[in-house]
């Protein structure tokens, strides 16, 4: 069935090939263990091969979601960006006041830069930056957007419901840095597998200001898609959008299973 069939390929960690994406079959940019997700010199090494990647589906699966909340004077920051073309995109919708792209790899970013040149593409700053020690100024962002970007933190984080101590400390130094960067008022969104039940302690820690209201899109199973709204924090914890999160659909479409992304799925037996 798909659900054992899912749960097969979590405890696994690492698709066959006949589960990998043409791109990755011809690379192997593939890691053999989920864990390596962690090492910088595996996303070095797979940026050098790998022309275009996108992370929990394009722009076009989420646009619905995405595109109320930007305007033309909105800055925005991309947190992990590797070789999306989500910076591209947010330019079309018409986004120009300031986009800049940030990753960890300088392959990523100088192929990006590359890339944006070869198309005469101006309006998107790629910049190598550790999502851990954000290298901007208090309140320089009106919208910071990361898409699978956060989940990699929780590739080896053990128990779910009680992730290792070295696994929190990154998520939130993380978070503390996307809360800092951001404007008053302005929006981080976060798209992910993770579901509410295992994010909602992350995102509502004490110090942050922000609301927390969260969507799914896609077929089969769910991506979650969280806005979280600076300075608008509830003082009712229960008045946030959605009160006991429903379970996800595990069916998974063949689409999706040619995808790396189920990689990032809670294994179906915690849920």
């Amino acid at each position: 069935s798909a659900l054992h069939k899912a749960t097969r390929l979590r405890r696994r960690r690492h698709p066959p090939a006949s589960l990998l994406t043409p791109a990755a079959m011809a690379d192997d940019v593939a890691p053999r263990t989920a864990s390596a997700y962690l090492d910088p010199s595996y996303w070095d090494e797979r940026f050098g091969k790998e022309e275009h990647y996108e992370w929990f589906k394009d722009f076009s699966h989420f646009r619905h979601l995405l595109a109320p909340l930007l305007s033309p004077s909105i800055s925005v920051l991309e947190v992990g960006c590797g070789n999306s073309r989500l910076g591209e995109e947010l330019l079309r919708e018409g986004v120009a006041g300031g986009i800049t792209c940030v990753d960890l790899s300088p392959v990523a970013v100088q192929r990006m830069r590359d890339r944006l040149a070869e198309q005469g593409t101006e309006g998107v700053e790629v910049v190598v930056a550790d999502m851990l020690d954000l290298p901007f100024d208090r309140e320089s962002f009106d919208l910071v957007i990361e898409k699978g970007t956060m989940d990699v933190l929780f590739v080896d984080s053990g128990d779910p419901w009680n992730p290792n101590p070295t696994t929190v400390d990154n998520v939130m130094k993380m978070l503390e840095g996307i809360h800092k960067v951001l404007k008053p008022e302005g929006i981080f969104v976060s798209i992910t597998f993770g579901q509410p039940h295992f994010r909602r302690r992350f995102f509502e820690a004490p110090g942050f200001t922000w609301s927390v209201e969260w969507s799914t899109f896609g077929d089969g199973f769910h991506y979650f898609f969280y806005i979280l709204k600076k300075g608008k924090r509830l003082l009712d914890s229960n008045g946030n959008q959605h009160t006991q999160p429903a379970a996800p659909s595990i069916n998974m479409f063949h689409e999706e299973l040619e995808s790396e992304d189920y990689i990032f799925r809670t294994n179906v037996d915690e849920l």
